[in-house]
């Protein structure tokens, strides 16, 4: 026997389908626009990484603390020891350049040379190899660190940079790290960028490099002054900001990564 329920059932079901057809209607525009709203920051976000991984990779800076190992560079008359005090300067602008988002790699990380024990010619292969690392870090910027000498006048002071002198790039970054320096730290008689064709790692490298001689451990006054950690953090500061201003000079002129 047939219940009145069952007969209910039939005349309801059109209601029924069109209180559904409304809910759809009114719910899946909003569900669909969530979903491509969704799709769309998903898309941002690869975007973005991408964006900062290939930014990373024209952004990588080498530094180069020169000398190491048997090779300690120039020794002052206190015994301030060149290769230690490289890499020192080294790290400290290693720390201010990774803060400003830049991939840093140092040549040498500890005060070992980068030649074998046995080697036969050990500052060759150092050098060779500084240059290798160079090629394969391939780096926008390369800054070796040394400290200077003038044993024939101990009155010789100041930084001094130098550049490759057939490259223009090398001369505007040696520029901006000079003027840099000069400004800074107060220099008495401010030297210029200075142009060389004979040191190997200007020569050999890829990358626009420079070469910063922070001081003269010749001088006894600016030997004492390379050895205090405040004025170590001085004169970092004044080569990060010049290499600061270098980079964004470049990326203006829209030839970074070239």
């Amino acid at each position: 026997m047939e219940r009145k329920e069952d007969r209910k059932w039939p005349r309801l079901l059109p209601y029924v389908m069109l209180i559904v057809l409304f809910a759809a209607a009114y719910l899946l525009p909003a569900y669909g626009a969530r979903w491509q709203a969704a799709n769309r920051s998903e898309s941002r976000t690869a975007s973005s990484d991408s964006s900062d991984e290939n930014r990373g990779a024209r952004e990588k800076i080498v530094l180069d603390p020169g000398h190491g190992g048997f090779d300690s560079g120039m020794v002052g008359e206190s015994g301030a020891n060149e290769k230690v005090l490289n890499l020192i300067y080294a790290q400290k602008l290693a720390v201010l350049l990774e803060a400003e988002g830049y991939e840093v790699v140092l040549t040498r990380e500890t005060e070992d040379g980068l030649y074998d024990a046995d080697a036969s010619g050990k500052k060759a292969q150092d050098m060779e190899r500084r240059v290798a690392v160079i090629a394969e870090e391939n780096p926008v910027l390369t800054v070796s660190i040394h400290q200077n000498s003038y044993p024939e006048d101990a009155s010789v002071k100041g930084p001094q940079v130098f550049y490759y002198e057939q490259s223009a790039e090398g001369e505007k970054l040696a520029a901006a790290i000079q003027e840099s320096l000069n400004e800074e730290l107060e220099i008495e008689r401010p030297r210029t960028q200075k142009g060389n064709t004979t040191y190997y790692i200007l020569k050999r490298s890829i990358s626009t490099t420079v070469i910063v001689e922070c001081g003269f451990l010749t001088n006894p006054e600016e030997e004492a002054l390379l050895q205090e950690e405040a004025y170590q953090d001085q004169v970092v500061q004044a080569i990060c900001d010049g290499i600061l201003k270098y980079l964004t000079e470049l990326q203006g002129s829209g030839q970074e990564g070239q």
